[in-house]
Protein backbone atom coordinates (compact mmCIF):
# COMPACT_ATOMS: atom_id res chain seq x y z
CA UNK A 1 0.00 0.00 0.00
CA UNK A 2 1.41 3.37 -1.04
CA UNK A 3 1.58 6.15 1.47
CA UNK A 4 3.18 9.62 1.20
CA UNK A 5 2.71 10.68 4.85
CA UNK A 6 5.62 8.78 6.30
CA UNK A 7 8.40 10.60 8.13
CA UNK A 8 11.54 8.52 7.87
CA UNK A 9 14.95 9.50 9.21
CA UNK A 10 18.19 7.84 8.15
CA UNK A 11 20.88 8.16 10.82
CA UNK A 12 24.36 7.43 9.48
CA UNK A 13 27.57 7.44 11.53
CA UNK A 14 30.24 9.60 9.89
CA UNK A 15 33.41 7.71 8.92
CA UNK A 16 32.32 5.16 11.52
CA UNK A 17 35.44 3.00 11.86
CA UNK A 18 37.65 6.08 11.98
CA UNK A 19 35.35 7.69 14.57
CA UNK A 20 35.59 4.56 16.75
CA UNK A 21 39.40 4.73 16.70
CA UNK A 22 39.31 8.44 17.53
CA UNK A 23 37.25 7.75 20.66
CA UNK A 24 40.31 6.22 22.31
CA UNK A 25 42.99 8.29 20.58
CA UNK A 26 42.29 12.01 20.68
CA UNK A 27 45.63 12.81 19.04
CA UNK A 28 44.24 11.75 15.63
CA UNK A 29 41.21 14.08 15.73
CA UNK A 30 41.20 16.48 12.74
CA UNK A 31 44.04 14.53 11.14
CA UNK A 32 43.90 12.31 8.02
CA UNK A 33 43.04 8.75 9.12
CA UNK A 34 42.23 5.53 7.25
CA UNK A 35 41.13 2.09 8.40
CA UNK A 36 42.11 -1.00 6.41
CA UNK A 37 40.21 -4.22 5.72
CA UNK A 38 41.19 -7.71 6.86
CA UNK A 39 44.89 -8.45 6.25
CA UNK A 40 45.38 -4.70 5.67
CA UNK A 41 44.20 -5.08 2.08
CA UNK A 42 41.97 -2.13 1.18
CA UNK A 43 40.77 1.20 2.56
CA UNK A 44 37.35 0.71 4.16
CA UNK A 45 36.98 3.93 6.15
CA UNK A 46 38.39 7.45 5.67
CA UNK A 47 38.28 10.62 7.70
CA UNK A 48 37.20 13.82 5.95
CA UNK A 49 40.84 14.91 5.88
CA UNK A 50 41.85 11.66 4.15
CA UNK A 51 39.08 12.06 1.57
CA UNK A 52 40.41 15.54 0.78
CA UNK A 53 43.79 14.00 -0.03
CA UNK A 54 42.12 11.90 -2.75
CA UNK A 55 42.14 8.53 -1.00
CA UNK A 56 39.20 6.54 -2.36
CA UNK A 57 36.99 3.99 -0.65
CA UNK A 58 37.96 0.41 -1.49
CA UNK A 59 41.36 1.45 -2.84
CA UNK A 60 44.09 -1.19 -2.33
CA UNK A 61 46.47 -0.02 0.38
CA UNK A 62 49.59 -0.44 -1.75
CA UNK A 63 48.19 2.11 -4.22
CA UNK A 64 47.83 4.85 -1.59
CA UNK A 65 51.08 4.22 0.32
CA UNK A 66 52.75 7.21 -1.32
CA UNK A 67 49.92 9.58 -0.33
CA UNK A 68 49.91 8.12 3.18
CA UNK A 69 53.65 8.63 3.64
CA UNK A 70 53.79 12.13 2.15
CA UNK A 71 50.85 13.41 4.22
CA UNK A 72 51.50 11.55 7.47
CA UNK A 73 48.15 9.75 7.27
CA UNK A 74 47.39 7.68 10.37
CA UNK A 75 46.66 4.02 9.56
CA UNK A 76 44.65 1.46 11.53
CA UNK A 77 43.93 -2.20 10.92
CA UNK A 78 40.26 -3.13 11.35
CA UNK A 79 39.04 -3.87 14.88
CA UNK A 80 35.57 -5.33 14.33
CA UNK A 81 34.93 -6.26 17.96
CA UNK A 82 35.37 -2.58 18.87
CA UNK A 83 33.19 -1.37 15.99
CA UNK A 84 30.47 -3.89 16.83
CA UNK A 85 30.38 -2.80 20.47
CA UNK A 86 30.18 0.93 19.62
CA UNK A 87 27.50 0.17 17.02
CA UNK A 88 25.35 -1.56 19.64
CA UNK A 89 25.65 1.51 21.86
CA UNK A 90 24.59 3.82 19.03
CA UNK A 91 21.59 1.66 18.11
CA UNK A 92 20.52 1.37 21.74
CA UNK A 93 20.63 5.17 21.97
CA UNK A 94 18.51 5.55 18.82
CA UNK A 95 15.80 3.35 20.31
CA UNK A 96 15.21 6.13 22.86
CA UNK A 97 13.83 8.32 20.06
CA UNK A 98 11.52 5.97 18.15
CA UNK A 99 9.82 2.63 18.89
CA UNK A 100 10.16 1.72 15.22
CA UNK A 101 13.74 1.31 14.06
CA UNK A 102 15.37 -0.65 11.25
CA UNK A 103 19.05 -1.35 11.83
CA UNK A 104 20.22 -1.26 8.22
CA UNK A 105 23.94 -1.82 8.76
CA UNK A 106 26.62 -1.52 11.43
CA UNK A 107 26.57 2.29 11.11
CA UNK A 108 23.11 3.09 9.68
CA UNK A 109 19.53 2.93 10.90
CA UNK A 110 16.11 4.11 9.69
CA UNK A 111 13.77 5.67 12.26
CA UNK A 112 10.03 6.22 12.01
CA UNK A 113 9.36 9.82 13.10
CA UNK A 114 5.68 9.90 12.06
CA UNK A 115 4.65 10.97 15.56
CA UNK A 116 6.77 14.13 15.37
CA UNK A 117 5.14 17.32 14.03
CA UNK A 118 6.52 18.58 10.72
CA UNK A 119 7.68 21.87 12.23
CA UNK A 120 9.65 20.02 14.94
CA UNK A 121 11.47 17.52 12.70
CA UNK A 122 14.62 19.56 12.16
CA UNK A 123 15.02 20.30 15.87
CA UNK A 124 14.24 16.68 16.78
CA UNK A 125 16.89 15.46 14.33
CA UNK A 126 19.38 17.86 15.90
CA UNK A 127 18.55 16.50 19.38
CA UNK A 128 19.12 12.93 18.16
CA UNK A 129 22.46 13.90 16.69
CA UNK A 130 23.65 15.74 19.81
CA UNK A 131 22.53 12.91 22.09
CA UNK A 132 24.41 10.24 20.13
CA UNK A 133 27.53 12.40 20.15
CA UNK A 134 27.23 12.99 23.91
CA UNK A 135 26.40 9.40 24.89
CA UNK A 136 28.69 7.51 22.49
CA UNK A 137 31.12 10.07 21.07
CA UNK A 138 30.16 9.20 17.48
CA UNK A 139 29.32 12.03 15.02
CA UNK A 140 26.35 11.40 12.74
CA UNK A 141 24.44 12.83 9.79
CA UNK A 142 20.64 12.65 9.58
CA UNK A 143 18.38 12.83 6.53
CA UNK A 144 14.60 13.08 6.94
CA UNK A 145 12.07 12.50 4.15
CA UNK A 146 8.82 10.75 3.24
CA UNK A 147 10.56 7.68 1.77
CA UNK A 148 13.65 5.62 2.54
CA UNK A 149 15.22 6.48 -0.82
CA UNK A 150 14.72 10.22 -0.30
CA UNK A 151 15.99 9.98 3.29
CA UNK A 152 19.14 8.37 1.87
CA UNK A 153 19.54 11.35 -0.46
CA UNK A 154 18.82 13.78 2.38
CA UNK A 155 21.52 12.06 4.43
CA UNK A 156 23.95 12.33 1.52
CA UNK A 157 23.40 16.09 1.54
CA UNK A 158 23.51 16.31 5.36
CA UNK A 159 27.07 14.94 5.41
CA UNK A 160 28.24 18.11 3.67
CA UNK A 161 26.00 20.46 5.67
CA UNK A 162 27.27 22.24 8.78
CA UNK A 163 24.11 21.39 10.75
CA UNK A 164 24.37 17.69 9.90
CA UNK A 165 20.57 17.39 9.55
CA UNK A 166 18.52 17.82 6.37
CA UNK A 167 14.70 17.70 6.28
CA UNK A 168 13.09 17.20 2.85
CA UNK A 169 9.50 17.01 4.12
CA UNK A 170 7.26 19.85 2.93
CA UNK A 171 10.11 21.52 1.09
CA UNK A 172 10.15 22.91 -2.43
CA UNK A 173 13.88 22.20 -2.74
CA UNK A 174 13.63 18.45 -3.47
CA UNK A 175 13.95 18.70 -7.26
CA UNK A 176 16.78 21.19 -6.92
CA UNK A 177 18.63 18.71 -4.70
CA UNK A 178 17.83 15.72 -6.95
CA UNK A 179 19.39 17.55 -9.91
CA UNK A 180 22.72 17.54 -8.04
CA UNK A 181 22.60 13.86 -7.07
CA UNK A 182 24.48 11.61 -9.51
CA UNK A 183 22.59 8.53 -10.63
CA UNK A 184 25.17 6.18 -9.04
CA UNK A 185 24.51 7.84 -5.65
CA UNK A 186 20.83 6.85 -5.69
CA UNK A 187 20.04 4.07 -3.22
CA UNK A 188 19.22 0.85 -5.09
CA UNK A 189 20.99 1.81 -8.33
CA UNK A 190 23.92 -0.57 -8.71
CA UNK A 191 26.90 -0.50 -11.05
CA UNK A 192 25.26 -2.24 -14.00
CA UNK A 193 22.04 -0.24 -13.72
CA UNK A 194 24.10 2.96 -13.52
CA UNK A 195 25.75 2.12 -16.84
CA UNK A 196 22.35 1.39 -18.39
CA UNK A 197 20.83 4.65 -17.15
CA UNK A 198 23.78 6.78 -18.30
CA UNK A 199 23.65 5.08 -21.69
CA UNK A 200 20.04 6.25 -21.93
CA UNK A 201 20.83 9.83 -20.91
CA UNK A 202 19.84 9.50 -17.24
CA UNK A 203 22.67 11.06 -15.24
CA UNK A 204 20.92 12.42 -12.15
CA UNK A 205 18.26 11.39 -9.64
CA UNK A 206 15.98 14.11 -11.03
CA UNK A 207 16.21 12.75 -14.57
CA UNK A 208 15.32 9.28 -13.29
CA UNK A 209 12.35 10.67 -11.38
CA UNK A 210 11.01 12.37 -14.53
CA UNK A 211 11.24 9.31 -16.77
CA UNK A 212 7.82 8.12 -18.06
CA UNK A 213 6.27 5.24 -16.12
CA UNK A 214 5.91 3.23 -19.32
CA UNK A 215 9.67 3.46 -20.00
CA UNK A 216 10.54 2.46 -16.42
CA UNK A 217 8.16 -0.51 -16.55
CA UNK A 218 9.56 -1.68 -19.90
CA UNK A 219 13.27 -1.23 -19.16
CA UNK A 220 13.68 -2.02 -15.44
CA UNK A 221 12.44 -4.57 -12.92
CA UNK A 222 10.11 -4.13 -9.95
CA UNK A 223 12.94 -2.79 -7.79
CA UNK A 224 13.76 -0.11 -10.34
CA UNK A 225 10.11 0.87 -10.39
CA UNK A 226 10.05 1.19 -6.61
CA UNK A 227 13.09 3.46 -6.66
CA UNK A 228 11.37 5.85 -9.08
CA UNK A 229 8.17 5.86 -6.99
CA UNK A 230 10.20 6.64 -3.89
CA UNK A 231 11.95 9.51 -5.64
CA UNK A 232 8.48 10.90 -6.34
CA UNK A 233 7.71 10.82 -2.63
CA UNK A 234 5.53 7.71 -2.62
CA UNK A 235 6.71 5.25 0.03
CA UNK A 236 6.74 1.67 -1.19
CA UNK A 237 9.75 0.30 0.73
CA UNK A 238 8.55 -0.17 4.29
CA UNK A 239 10.63 -0.16 7.45
CA UNK A 240 11.76 -3.65 8.42
CA UNK A 241 11.57 -3.23 12.18
CA UNK A 242 11.58 -6.98 12.79
CA UNK A 243 14.98 -8.58 12.28
CA UNK A 244 14.68 -12.12 11.02
CA UNK A 245 17.07 -14.59 12.53
CA UNK A 246 19.80 -15.93 10.30
CA UNK A 247 19.31 -19.22 8.47
CA UNK A 248 23.06 -19.80 8.15
CA UNK A 249 26.13 -18.60 10.00
CA UNK A 250 29.50 -18.37 8.25
CA UNK A 251 32.82 -17.40 9.82
CA UNK A 252 35.96 -17.36 7.68
CA UNK A 253 39.17 -15.38 7.30
CA UNK A 254 42.13 -15.32 4.96
CA UNK A 255 45.39 -16.09 6.74
CA UNK A 256 48.03 -13.44 7.39
CA UNK A 257 50.48 -15.86 5.78
CA UNK A 258 50.17 -19.14 3.92
CA UNK A 259 49.55 -22.15 6.17
CA UNK A 260 50.74 -25.71 5.50
CA UNK A 261 50.46 -27.54 8.84
CA UNK A 262 47.31 -29.34 9.95
CA UNK A 263 47.92 -28.14 13.53
CA UNK A 264 47.58 -24.49 12.50
CA UNK A 265 44.49 -25.24 10.42
CA UNK A 266 43.04 -26.96 13.49
CA UNK A 267 43.58 -23.78 15.52
CA UNK A 268 41.91 -21.63 12.88
CA UNK A 269 38.89 -23.91 12.46
CA UNK A 270 38.49 -24.12 16.23
CA UNK A 271 38.61 -20.33 16.59
CA UNK A 272 36.06 -19.79 13.81
CA UNK A 273 33.85 -22.54 15.22
CA UNK A 274 33.87 -20.93 18.69
CA UNK A 275 32.95 -17.54 17.22
CA UNK A 276 30.12 -19.02 15.14
CA UNK A 277 28.79 -21.00 18.12
CA UNK A 278 28.76 -17.84 20.23
CA UNK A 279 26.78 -16.04 17.53
CA UNK A 280 24.05 -18.66 17.23
CA UNK A 281 23.76 -18.93 21.02
CA UNK A 282 23.28 -15.17 21.14
CA UNK A 283 20.34 -15.63 18.74
CA UNK A 284 19.08 -18.57 20.83
CA UNK A 285 19.57 -20.98 17.91
CA UNK A 286 20.95 -24.45 17.26
CA UNK A 287 22.46 -26.03 14.16
CA UNK A 288 21.97 -29.40 12.48
CA UNK A 289 24.68 -29.17 9.82
CA UNK A 290 28.35 -28.13 9.77
CA UNK A 291 30.39 -27.34 6.66
CA UNK A 292 34.16 -26.86 6.81
CA UNK A 293 35.99 -25.53 3.74
CA UNK A 294 39.63 -24.82 2.88
CA UNK A 295 41.36 -23.41 -0.18
CA UNK A 296 44.70 -22.23 -1.47
CA UNK A 297 45.18 -18.99 -3.36
CA UNK A 298 43.90 -19.09 -6.95
CA UNK A 299 46.70 -16.65 -7.86
CA UNK A 300 49.64 -18.85 -6.88
CA UNK A 301 52.39 -18.83 -9.48
CA UNK A 302 52.84 -22.59 -9.42
CA UNK A 303 49.07 -23.02 -10.05
CA UNK A 304 48.98 -25.64 -7.31
CA UNK A 305 45.34 -24.82 -6.54
CA UNK A 306 43.23 -26.87 -4.15
CA UNK A 307 39.76 -26.26 -2.74
CA UNK A 308 37.53 -28.67 -0.85
CA UNK A 309 34.73 -28.82 1.73
CA UNK A 310 33.09 -31.39 3.97
CA UNK A 311 29.54 -31.47 5.36
CA UNK A 312 28.60 -33.16 8.60
CA UNK A 313 24.97 -33.77 9.56
CA UNK A 314 24.72 -33.80 13.33
CA UNK A 315 22.65 -36.53 14.98
CA UNK A 316 21.23 -34.01 17.48
CA UNK A 317 20.77 -30.25 17.04
CA UNK A 318 23.18 -28.27 19.21
CA UNK A 319 24.95 -24.98 19.89
CA UNK A 320 27.51 -26.57 22.20
CA UNK A 321 30.96 -25.22 21.31
CA UNK A 322 32.80 -28.33 22.47
CA UNK A 323 30.69 -30.72 20.39
CA UNK A 324 30.76 -28.43 17.33
CA UNK A 325 34.55 -28.06 17.48
CA UNK A 326 34.91 -31.83 17.76
CA UNK A 327 32.84 -32.41 14.60
CA UNK A 328 34.50 -29.56 12.69
CA UNK A 329 37.98 -30.96 13.31
CA UNK A 330 36.83 -34.36 12.02
CA UNK A 331 35.63 -32.66 8.82
CA UNK A 332 38.90 -30.73 8.44
CA UNK A 333 41.00 -33.89 8.81
CA UNK A 334 38.95 -35.50 6.04
CA UNK A 335 39.67 -32.73 3.47
CA UNK A 336 43.20 -31.71 4.48
CA UNK A 337 46.01 -32.61 2.09
CA UNK A 338 49.73 -32.23 2.65
CA UNK A 339 51.89 -30.21 0.28
CA UNK A 340 49.55 -27.24 -0.18
CA UNK A 341 49.89 -23.65 1.02
CA UNK A 342 46.45 -22.78 2.33
CA UNK A 343 45.18 -19.22 2.17
CA UNK A 344 41.73 -19.48 3.73
CA UNK A 345 39.61 -21.68 5.96
CA UNK A 346 36.03 -21.27 7.10
CA UNK A 347 33.07 -22.87 8.78
CA UNK A 348 29.33 -22.69 8.06
CA UNK A 349 26.49 -23.63 10.39
CA UNK A 350 23.29 -24.27 8.42
CA UNK A 351 19.74 -25.49 9.03
CA UNK A 352 19.53 -23.13 12.02
CA UNK A 353 16.41 -23.19 14.20
CA UNK A 354 15.33 -21.71 17.51
CA UNK A 355 16.19 -23.54 20.70
CA UNK A 356 13.23 -25.59 21.92
CA UNK A 357 11.52 -26.14 18.55
CA UNK A 358 12.80 -29.71 18.47
CA UNK A 359 12.07 -31.68 21.64
CA UNK A 360 14.43 -34.11 23.30
CA UNK A 361 14.92 -37.37 21.46
CA UNK A 362 15.73 -40.92 22.54
CA UNK A 363 19.48 -40.28 22.48
CA UNK A 364 19.45 -37.05 24.52
CA UNK A 365 21.31 -37.20 27.81
CA UNK A 366 19.28 -34.69 29.83
CA UNK A 367 21.64 -34.28 32.80
CA UNK A 368 24.69 -33.93 30.55
CA UNK A 369 22.92 -31.41 28.31
CA UNK A 370 21.92 -29.22 31.25
CA UNK A 371 25.49 -29.15 32.52
CA UNK A 372 26.79 -28.20 29.06
CA UNK A 373 24.19 -25.42 28.75
CA UNK A 374 25.35 -23.94 32.04
CA UNK A 375 28.97 -24.22 30.89
CA UNK A 376 28.24 -22.42 27.60
CA UNK A 377 26.32 -19.73 29.46
CA UNK A 378 29.25 -19.21 31.82
CA UNK A 379 31.72 -19.01 28.91
CA UNK A 380 29.58 -16.46 27.02
CA UNK A 381 29.11 -14.35 30.16
CA UNK A 382 32.85 -14.34 30.90
CA UNK A 383 33.84 -13.50 27.32
CA UNK A 384 31.23 -10.77 27.12
CA UNK A 385 32.51 -9.19 30.34
CA UNK A 386 36.25 -9.63 29.92
CA UNK A 387 36.64 -9.75 26.14
CA UNK A 388 36.36 -12.44 23.47
CA UNK A 389 38.61 -15.46 24.05
CA UNK A 390 39.01 -14.72 27.76
CA UNK A 391 37.84 -18.33 28.04
CA UNK A 392 38.56 -20.60 25.11
CA UNK A 393 39.41 -24.17 24.10
CA UNK A 394 43.02 -25.38 23.99
CA UNK A 395 42.61 -26.41 20.34
CA UNK A 396 42.30 -22.69 19.45
CA UNK A 397 45.97 -22.21 20.34
CA UNK A 398 47.72 -19.27 21.97
CA UNK A 399 50.18 -17.66 19.53
CA UNK A 400 47.99 -18.03 16.43
CA UNK A 401 50.73 -17.21 13.92
CA UNK A 402 48.23 -17.92 11.12
CA UNK A 403 45.98 -15.04 12.19
CA UNK A 404 45.11 -12.17 9.84
CA UNK A 405 47.76 -9.50 9.26
CA UNK A 406 47.17 -6.45 11.46
CA UNK A 407 50.32 -4.36 11.34
CA UNK A 408 48.43 -1.23 12.44
CA UNK A 409 46.05 -2.78 14.97
CA UNK A 410 45.10 -0.43 17.83
CA UNK A 411 44.29 -3.37 20.15
CA UNK A 412 41.48 -1.36 21.76
CA UNK A 413 39.14 -3.55 23.79
CA UNK A 414 36.11 -1.96 25.47
CA UNK A 415 35.95 -4.88 27.91
CA UNK A 416 39.44 -4.11 29.23
CA UNK A 417 39.88 -1.76 32.21
CA UNK A 418 43.19 -0.53 30.79
CA UNK A 419 41.32 1.42 28.10
CA UNK A 420 39.10 3.36 30.50
CA UNK A 421 39.82 7.12 30.34
CA UNK A 422 41.76 8.53 33.29
CA UNK A 423 40.35 11.62 34.98
CA UNK A 424 42.92 13.69 36.82
CA UNK A 425 41.66 15.86 39.64
CA UNK A 426 43.76 18.95 40.34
Amino acid sequence: MLCSKNKIALVDCNSFYVSCERLFNTSIIKKPVIVLSSNDGCVISRSTEAKTLGIKMGEPYFKVKKIVKENNVKIFSSNYSLYGDISRRVMKTLKQFSPKIEIYSIDEAFLDLSSIKDKDLLEYGSIIRKTILKWTGIPTSIGIATTKTLSKIANHVAKKDSLGVINLINTQQIDKILKKIKINDVWGVGRQLTKFYIKNGINTAYQLKKMPDAWIKKNTNVFGGRTVMELKGLSCISLETYQEKRKNCCVSRSFGRKVTKLEELNESVTTHCLNAAEKIRLDNQTTKKITVFIRTSPFQKDKNYYVNSKDIDLPIRTNDSIELVKQALIALKYIYKKGYKYQKVGIIFSALSDVGIYKKNLFSLINSEEKRKKLMKAIDYTNNKYGRNALSIAHAGLKKKWNIKRQHYSKIDTACFDFLPIVKIA
